[in-house]
């Protein structure tokens, strides 16, 4: 694999880092600026609807910038904005500095996929796309646990500014490894971006994309106070069972994305997604054991995150055959369901806390990601269809 693909690693654990570490910060962020539980959990989705709303939009405003350019203007907004959050004088603040932090993500997703595929032959991109999302995977190893605990030892904020120096390494990692004359393809014209959004296939697959990562998001984002008020766990415990989950979510998103290219993304994902539910319903019931929980976060780890490159590949895909010359908004389009899954399943989570209980949370997400499986079947039995066409 090309060093290049490595700079653009270094990024995402950055930027993985700041949008994960809320997770493990919520019942800190609560308590701090006397919120409740959802209003603080509020603040994934904000995050989330940021990066749904930069992805696309930005993605094509920044389609005539030579992108190394792009990727280093998307870390200085990155930094601006985790500063922003370190000096936030209460929740409104906050949320303004989380959407702006979202929008650098959703742009630099949006474009990394498509440069890490463009870096690699054809067999090994599916692998490209699973090496860049290791850094999403290693923050959640290392980066969300450590920040969990900096923001339980010295405040919450110390954890925004220390992202904000992780933000800093990243840039000149960026500036210094990525080379100047990466390969862009012609901006899409505006009818041409349009047409990604009435692609029927396409659409099917961000509805998967949605749904499916979604569902884990409604456990997630509330995975702290579960692990304290149902598990009967320590505040300063929460952080050394995300590293757990994170080490576990590593290893699974290398075997999504080698799973994928030796099945194709579509078996793959049947099988991942398959196994989520059944963990998601496992914990509703084991939530109430230390033990029990530990060993069911291990196996939701190792599937959460396993979906992603299959997810991420599929649309890349499929936009070549498509919308050929509008594939980086396709790829982007597919960052901004990615977090409209997340912005929906917190919400929907902050919904089944306040009616129902911490608990229900699992087996109601586990059902959301049982209708991605739907979705995947019924994407496979198209492919299998218009493959059946062609060969007449």
């Amino acid at each position: 694999m090309p060093l290049a693909l490595f700079a653009l690693t270094l990024s995402a654990f950055a930027i993985g880092t700041t949008e994960f570490v809320i997770v493990g910060l919520v019942p800190t962020i609560a308590q701090d600026l006397g919120v409740s539980l959802p209003s603080a959990g509020l603040l994934v989705s904000l995050y989330a609807l940021g990066v749904a709303v930069g992805a696309p939009v930005l993605t094509a405003l920044t389609g005539r910038w030579r992108r190394k350019q792009v990727l280093l203007t998307l870390m200085a907004l990155f930094i601006g904005g985790n500063l922003l959050a370190w000096q936030a004088p209460g929740y409104d603040s906050l949320i303004v500095a989380r959407i702006l932090t979202g929008l650098a993500h959703g742009v630099f997703f949006s474009i990394g996929s498509t440069i890490a595929t463009s870096l690699v032959s054809k067999e090994k991109e599916a692998s490209a796309i699973a090496i860049m999302f290791t850094g999403l995977t290693v923050a959640l190893v290392t980066g969300v646990p450590l920040g969990t605990w900096i923001g339980q030892e010295f405040g919450w904020r110390a954890t925004f500014l220390i992202v904000s120096l992780l933000g800093l390494v990243a840039f000149f990692g960026s500036a210094l490894l990525l080379p100047g004359n990466l390969k862009q393809a012609e901006p899409a014209k505006l009818s041409e971006q349009l047409k990604v959004l009435t692609q029927p296939r396409l659409l099917l697959v961000y509805a998967m994309t949605a749904v499916g990562y979604g569902g884990t998001f409604v456990t997630f984002t509330y995975l702290a106070p579960i692990l304290e008020q149902v598990s009967g766990f320590a505040a300063s415990s929460v952080g050394l069972i995300m590293l757990v989950y994170g080490a576990s979510v590593a290893v699974g998103n290398i075997w999504g994305g080698r799973l994928a290219d030796r099945l194709g993304p579509v078996k793959a994902l049947y099988i991942i997604f398959s196994a989520l539910a059944l963990v998601l319903f496992v914990f509703t019931w084991t939530a109430g054991s230390q033990i029990g929980a530990v060993f069911t976060v291990l196996l939701w780890g190792a599937f959460a995150f396993g979906n992603v490159p299959g997810l991420q590949v599929y649309v890349v895909q499929l936009a070549k055959k498509h919308t050929p010359n509008a594939v980086d908004v396709a790829s982007g389009l597919n960052i901004a369901a990615f977090n409209i899954g997340i912005a929906i399943g917190s919400v929907v989570g902050g919904v089944v806390v306040e009616e129902m209980s911490l608990q229900d949370t699992p087996w109601v997400g586990g059902i959301i990601v049982i209708l991605a499986l739907l979705l995947t079947r019924a994407s496979g039995l198209m492919d299998k269809r218009v493959h059946r066409l062609a060969s007449r």
